[in-house]
């Protein structure tokens, strides 16, 4: 007997997406993948473990990062990206994130008596990024000012001199500036104080590493970090959420490719300057 009404619908799985359930897939270097939820389209060139992040890059050449996990379509279908299984132990860096060449199995060095001064706990962070393991062979440590207004009462506790040299990296130093005051007021024999532009260090990210053409202008009565964020469509009510930018931004950090120049050849000079000297 013909069954007039066909099939029962429920007795099949009616919820189940038209592209089918996603499953789990490793992120393999060269595959292209979309993110479902930006519509980007990239190959994989970077998988972060440590940070469980992947980073795409479009046939422009233009790179973002994103979270492993849900959200991703490989040739059509959803997928669950994860780390690839290591078969072999991973190739050792031939060079470090500045650039430089890798000195494997090398202790660190007792700290030199110079020092490299930098504002805040984000220009600390980028520095060691980007530079931690120059600074290491070399016995350079990196400490923080907390705000350029302390410059003057920090060095004269270090006392600098031909053999114990103060490098000084400062935000915004541009001419007619306080910071530029400030430099021109405590430069001198052991002490080289050099900037960047940028008005905060977030913006010696490349802005198109956080999806951005160009760091927004945010004007002067609303704080600038929280600007960024509010074009971000990040939360920045408070501290806590203003941290968990910076480590957004932070994370598409991989090299100094990913800094602006402005940023790097300013660094180089300084860890030049304190190494020249035992």
């Amino acid at each position: 007997m013909t069954d007039r009404y066909g099939s029962d619908v429920l007795s099949t799985d009616w919820r189940a997406p038209k592209r089918g359930r996603a499953t789990e897939a490793p992120a393999e270097i060269g595959a292209v993948v979309e993110e479902v939820t930006t519509d980007w389209v990239g190959e994989i060139v970077a998988v972060d473990r440590d940070l469980w992040t992947l980073t795409l890059e479009d046939r422009r050449q233009r790179r973002r990062t994103f979270p492993l996990g849900p959200g991703f379509l490989l040739e059509g279908k959803p997928v669950i990206l994860v780390p690839p299984v290591r078969t072999t132990a991973p190739a050792r860096p031939t060079r470090t994130a500045s650039g430089s060449v890798a000195v494997h199995d090398a202790k660190a060095r007792v700290a030199r008596a110079s020092r490299i001064f930098v504002e805040g706990r984000h220009d600390a962070e980028l520095v060691e990024k980007v530079w931690g393991d120059d600074l290491r062979v070399e016995g350079v440590v990196v400490e923080l000012l907390e705000g350029v207004d302390h410059l003057h009462e920090v060095l004269a506790e270090f006392g600098p001199g031909p053999t114990r040299r103060a490098g000084v990296l400062l935000d915004h130093l541009v001419p007619g500036s306080k910071e530029q005051r400030i430099a021109d007021q405590v430069t001198g024999p052991g002490v080289l104080v050099v900037g960047h532009p940028f008005v905060d260090v977030w913006a010696a990210v490349k802005p198109e590493r956080v999806g951005l053409e160009r760091w927004p202008d945010v004007p002067r009565e609303i704080e600038w970090k929280k600007g960024v964020c509010a074009a971000l469509g990040w939360p920045h009510d408070d501290q806590r959420d203003i941290a968990r930018a910076w480590q957004q931004i932070l994370s598409r950090v991989s090299t100094y490719g990913d800094c602006e120049p402005a940023m790097l050849g300013r660094v180089e000079e300084l860890i030049d300057f304190v190494t020249e000297v035992d």
